[in-house]
């Protein structure tokens, strides 16, 4: 059974984001172990240098890495990444699982994105969109397609 660790920079506030991001830990159940770590959000000043920028990234960048199991396949949510489809993330689950690997780390970063550390560790880049997305929608949407992935495998009827 796979392990599914998303980890991501920042906390849910809002209950409704809480809930629904437990509905889907909660179907995923059925596929597989999720779980989300939540990284503490490093702090900048109201308008920050690229310096600046730079420090919250090397900061959060090191609290995600150290969240990262060993033997995990990494997968990485940043602006640069490749937009795929729901079947394309299915398939590319179910090749970890054919590739023996039995951990999945998807890290959603914070404000300012992801550090390069994290991102030279991760062996896929998604981009969800070109849209800019709140990380909390980001955190619930990402749940949702791990569970739509799921489902795909299994030849479940909720992906139409």
């Amino acid at each position: 059974m796979l392990n599914v660790s998303l980890i991501c920079v920042g906390s849910l506030k809002e209950r409704y984001w809480r809930d629904a991001c437990d509905e889907y830990i909660k179907r995923l159940g059925a596929f597989c172990r999720a779980q989300v770590v939540e990284i503490a959000e490093e702090r900048a000043p109201e308008n920050p240098s690229a310096a600046q920028i730079a420090q919250v990234l090397a900061a959060e960048g090191k609290r995600i890495l150290a969240k990262i199991p060993a033997d995990s396949a990494v997968m990485a949510l940043c602006i640069e990444g490749k937009p795929i489809s729901s079947p394309q993330l299915a398939a590319q689950l179910e090749q970890l699982a054919v590739g023996g690997k039995s951990h999945l780390a998807v890290v959603i970063g914070g404000s300012w994105g992801l550090s390069d550390e994290v991102k030279a560790r991760a062996a896929w880049r998604l981009s969800m969109s070109p849209m800019t997305f709140p990380h909390q929608l980001a955190r619930v949407m990402m749940l949702e397609q791990l569970y739509r992935a799921a489902q795909i495998q299994s030849g479940g009827r909720y992906h139409k």
